[in-house]
């Protein structure tokens, strides 16, 4: 094991640097992201704003994180999910349904939760599509599981993760999740859902 034991300095660090995301994130959440400035984050923790710019250079390099801290967040459910036992096809559905109920529920539930998604979406776009990767990393692993299992057809598991990814884009896309959301001329979950992973099986 050659695991180093963090020092004093860097666990306050750390905390610190905690402290002032969970701030940011509850302001940004509260107010908005746009009328929210790093002296409300600095005032709300009881602190100046040079304090906070020893840690983050600006109110963009906090939203940053925090975004970087959600998106570790989904991808550790997707984890749990898609790496958890049971079927592949079961397995996809979950994810799914997960992510959607999250969009739905997280994101658009919560206006101003929104538009911070919709700033990264628009600022930060390398961020999530690294994102986007890691997750059709998962999905492959998967599909590559049920190709073994003879449960899908012979295919690149690569390939077939993106297609099934943008294939069900509508059900977990921020924007578009709530440009299709309770539409009656849209397909619903379940239809979607169970088109792509009949697409799979073929």
């Amino acid at each position: 094991m050659n695991d180093v034991a963090e020092s004093p300095v860097d666990l306050a660090r750390q905390e610190t640097v905690g402290r002032i995301l969970d701030s940011a994130e509850r302001l940004f959440r509260h107010y908005g992201y746009t009328k929210t400035n790093v002296a409300d984050i600095a005032r709300d923790l009881g602190m100046s704003p040079a304090n906070i710019y020893r840690f983050f250079a600006s109110k963009v390099e906090i939203h940053q994180a925090i975004c970087g801290r959600m998106l570790g967040a989904v991808y550790q459910m997707a984890c749990q999910i898609l790496r958890a036992e049971g079927s592949a096809t079961e397995r996809l559905r979950s994810f799914i349904y997960a992510q959607h109920n999250l969009t739905v529920e997280t994101m658009l539930d919560q206006e101003k939760v929104h538009e911070m998604v919709i700033v990264a979406l628009e600022r930060d776009w390398h961020v999530i599509e690294k994102h986007i990767d890691r997750l059709h990393d998962l999905m492959a692993e998967v599909i590559a599981q049920g190709i073994a299992a003879g449960e899908f057809a012979e295919q690149d598991p690569r390939i077939a993760a993106r297609c099934f990814g943008a294939a069900t884009a509508t059900l977990c896309h921020p924007q578009m999740v709530s440009q299709c959301v309770n539409k009656p001329n849209r397909a619903t979950f379940e239809e979607l859902t169970d088109y792509a992973l009949r697409a799979l099986k073929k």
